[in-house]
């Protein structure tokens, strides 16, 4: 079962707990192997908590003014780059690396007071090269700067890798450019062959259409020729019976 935490009360103000007179909850643990022992803080009483109200307030007013001054900072920051100059190899490895004391160091240089416990650097810098630096002072007052490592030489050898890094990422681009416009070519007659089948296809179901209407219309016409010729047939009988009885007669 996990132990509950344990309330003390501040003697002085501590980064990321509180200010001095808060009275905080912390792990047993942290309380019996750091606060206590340092004199960071203390059991709490009625009497302690009054006695300190006083110093909270000033600590209070010293936070509004440091948070304000962090802001500013914070908004000054914003995407700005320093160059750090180091040593390195003919492959572009430094002899070294970059750390969290090397980026504080030339924030202040360029006239930025950054405490080093605010530099938050993800990986350790060992080539030259673009990078970024988180600069964190709370969850609200936290940015990103860009650091670039330069070489204290000129590197042939580098330069003719970087050069032919860049002369395969542009092959690649082409590469994928004709492709893209081979596919869209494909398509295109893909859909002309379609549309003339369509077409054919139309033009067929057109001509076999007239060719019907024309059939049906010779049935039609037939049909009153033969009607026609049954009545001539019975009228040139009907003639020759005249004759042959006026023959008779």
């Amino acid at each position: 079962m996990a132990k509950r935490n344990v309330e003390l009360l501040l003697n002085i103000s501590v980064e990321n707990l509180g200010l001095v007179g808060d009275v905080v909850k912390v792990k047993p643990g942290h309380a019996r192997n750091y606060l206590l022992p340092h004199g960071l803080a203390e059991y709490p009483t009625t009497a302690k908590i009054e006695a300190l109200k006083e110093a909270r307030a000033t600590a209070a007013a010293a936070m509004q003014m440091r948070q304000e001054g962090r802001a500013k900072l914070i908004a000054r920051l914003t995407d700005i780059t320093i160059k750090l100059v180091r040593s390195v190899n003919d492959q572009g490895a430094l002899y070294g690396a970059v750390t969290h004391r090397d980026i504080c160091d030339q924030l202040h240089l360029d006239g930025f007071p950054v405490d080093i416990h605010a530099v938050r650097l993800a990986n350790t810098v060992r080539r030259i090269g673009s990078y970024t630096c988180a600069i964190v002072f709370d969850r609200e007052l936290r940015t990103e700067i860009n650091v670039e490592v330069l070489p204290d030489r000129t590197l042939e050898l580098f330069q003719q890798s970087v050069d032919a890094e860049r002369a395969a990422e542009n092959e690649e681009v082409v590469e994928d450019m004709d492709e893209t416009s081979s596919d869209a070519q494909g398509s295109d007659d893909s859909e002309g062959d379609a549309k003339d089948k369509k077409g054919k296809k139309s033009k067929k179901g057109k001509k076999e259409k007239k060719g019907n209407k024309s059939a049906d219309k010779s049935d039609e016409e037939a049909v009153p020729k033969a009607e026609k010729s049954e009545k001539s047939e019975k009228a040139d009988k009907f003639e020759n019976g005249k004759k042959s009885k006026k023959d008779k007669d």
